[in-house]
């Protein structure tokens, strides 16, 4: 029995054997393609450069293996960023000043007292450009509750129509004057009582450009300067602690000379006896 093929059913074969060849497209994946023209590169490909072959990346695994983003070198710092030392360069971390950067306290008082006692420096100098986007981050976000010169007469508790019956903080205060940078830095992060935090809303240098206005309104008011010049206000130590760094040395100065005292009336006494 001779059986002959029509034309049309045998290419009809033909198209259906090629379109079963081909792998279809799904939810992770492209599906077989020739010449993508790297239309679906991943995002790092670096130093791998036998891996990529036959137009495939091997297993899905894999493929998802080299797409994640890979550890920086140690200790490298990439260009227009800042570096934040925990002690020393060897332990630091690279990070951009304009975005976030890791913060280890909690929103717990026990971790504002820390961070109260450990954030006393301030990680950028103080420059005419930083006093002058402080005053502009000051006046969009907090002069309206803190009032214009930091003294909590915003426009919010005004007496005339305020919202808020209760003053905000009053930075002029000595209690604010002497706290230390990680008193602010802290409520700015989380917020502190009706406040709410702003660390969405202001970035890390951000952050510390407000603080240092808040400064030069406090050296303002308090006839001091806190200038890229000079700074009388206060050192990089709060001036609280440096007082009561002050009181424990003068404590353990008087301790030490009445140690030296009576063992120098002890010797008096022992030399009397053998006379």
């Amino acid at each position: 029995m001779n059986f002959k093929m029509k034309p049309w059913f045998g290419m009809l074969l033909l198209a259906t054997l090629i379109l079963n060849a081909c792998q279809q497209p799904g939810k992770n994946s492209t599906g077989s393609e020739y010449m993508p023209d790297m239309a679906h590169s991943i995002a790092y490909e670096a130093n791998y450069y036998n891996y990529y072959v036959n137009n495939t990346w091997g297993s899905e695994e894999e493929y998802y293996s080299y797409a994640k983003p890979k550890d920086p070198v140690l200790h490298t710092v990439p260009r227009g960023s800042y570096e934040a030392t925990a002690g020393s360069s060897a332990t630091g971390i690279s990070i951009d000043e304009s975005n976030s950067v890791p913060y280890e306290y909690a929103d717990t008082e026990d971790d504002r007292s820390k961070a109260m006692e450990n954030i006393t420096t301030s990680p950028f100098p103080i420059t005419e450009k930083s006093l002058s986007v402080g005053k502009e981050l000051y006046a969009i976000n907090c002069a309206i509750c803190h009032g214009d010169k930091g003294d909590g007469a915003g426009y919010l508790v005004r007496d005339d129509g305020g919202k808020y019956l209760v003053q905000p903080a009053n930075f002029l205060l000595d209690e604010f004057v002497n706290a230390s940078n990680g008193r602010f830095y802290h409520a700015i992060i989380y917020g502190k009582n009706l406040m709410g935090g702003y660390s969405d809303k202001l970035n890390f240098s951000e952050r510390w450009d407000v603080i240092q206005y808040i400064r030069s309104l406090q050296a303002g008011a308090a006839k001091k300067l806190y200038s890229p010049m000079e700074n009388t206000l206060n050192s990089d130590v709060p001036a609280a602690m440096v007082k009561m760094a002050m009181s424990d040395m003068h404590e353990m100065n008087e301790v030490e000379t009445m140690e030296d005292h009576q063992k120098m009336g002890g010797e008096e006494t022992s030399h009397n006896m053998e006379h």
